[in-house]
């Protein structure tokens, strides 16, 4: 049955009404009629038409050009139809990206979650915080008899391309396990993995050091990873800890060199990736020094409220907006 006929001859009779008294009534009926439309599948232009129709037939000396503008409304809608249902798929779709992407971020938390260890001879505070959903920084622990070995990495890219090489990464320490002792063989290895297993156009910073807690000594290497901190308590001053050794990927037989210092009481070594030291702020990129005097300010606390505090600080000084992955470490001798 075709209900067209009937539709128009109700419409009409909808709009007559309404023209002639503006009721709540009619518009009501009006209501009940856009649903009774949805339900026979009337689209948006074609209910034009009818209210062009029943103009004519209300007011049959209407002037041509207010019915031709009918003509341009129906072409929009029809256009404008085209693009809504367009926009709900791509909405539909970003939706499901996005679902996507917070299981993948809470899977990869998962999968890099490294407990900080308590000792009683070095307090340890870390935080990493992702300037997006997915993590491109890294950093593990792993106690080892008498010593506690520290890694920290980030990839040079954003979003989850970065994110499954850092996951990879964890994996790639474990199965280099055996050469743990000496940090420049633990870069050699993983500098291996990273050029057999990751894109060219990937590379992957990081630092590792071994902090031996009956000795006091720090053992560590790095591949081209943001240069450090070391405190020394004796004189109250910051030395840049600096290294010498390539992004890793990049050349598969570099040899990386190894550095080694005596930690006395109260000396404190701060690991960090490039997002501290690259924090914005409207002047520009925040100075080392903005970093090393938060330090002191905070010195007094326990390790782990040290780099939440300056992590809280710093993301003021950017009106809460990180624009790169932050992680912040600290070792402290007690």
């Amino acid at each position: 049955m075709d209900f067209k006929p009937i539709l128009e001859s109700s419409y009409r009779e909808i709009l007559r009404r309404y023209i002639e008294n503006s009721s709540e009534e009619a518009l009501y009926q009006g209501q009940m009629f856009s649903r009774k439309s949805i339900e026979q599948q009337i689209s948006p232009e074609e209910i034009i038409s009818i209210h062009c129709k029943a103009l004519k037939e209300l007011f049959p000396n209407i002037n041509p050009d207010i019915l031709a503008s009918f003509d341009f409304l129906i072409e929009f809608m029809m256009n404008y139809g085209l693009a809504y249902q367009e926009h709900l798929s791509l909405r539909d779709q970003q939706f499901e990206i996005k679902s996507e992407i917070e299981i993948a971020a809470s899977i990869q938390e998962t999968l890099l979650e490294t407990p900080i260890p308590e000792l009683e001879e070095v307090d340890i505070g870390a935080i990493s915080i992702p300037a997006k959903k997915m993590n491109g920084d890294f950093y593990r622990f792993v106690q080892d008899g008498n010593s506690i070995s520290v890694a920290i990495a980030d990839v040079i890219g954003k979003g989850i391309p970065a994110a499954l090489c850092m996951s990879m990464m964890k994996y790639a320490m474990d199965s280099v396990a055996n050469s743990r002792k000496n940090p420049n063989d633990v870069l050699t290895n993983l500098n291996r993995v990273v050029e057999n297993n990751v894109d060219s156009t990937m590379f992957i910073t990081m630092f590792y050091g071994i902090y031996d807690f009956v000795k006091h000594s720090f053992t560590y290497a790095a591949a081209g990873h943001e240069e450090g901190f070391y405190y020394h308590a004796s004189s109250q001053s910051f030395e840049d800890i600096k290294t010498r050794g390539i992004v890793l990927g990049v050349e598969p037989n570099f040899t990386y060199e190894q550095y080694e210092k005596k930690v006395q009481p109260g000396d404190m070594i701060v690991l960090l990736s490039d997002g501290v030291t690259e924090s914005r702020t409207e002047n520009g990129f925040i100075e080392r020094s903005v970093i090393t005097d938060l330090i002191q300010s905070f010195m007094h606390l326990p390790a782990q409220e040290m780099v939440e505090n300056i992590y809280r600080h710093i993301e003021r000084l950017q009106n809460f907006e990180i624009r790169d992955d932050f992680t912040l470490i600290i070792l402290k001798r007690v």
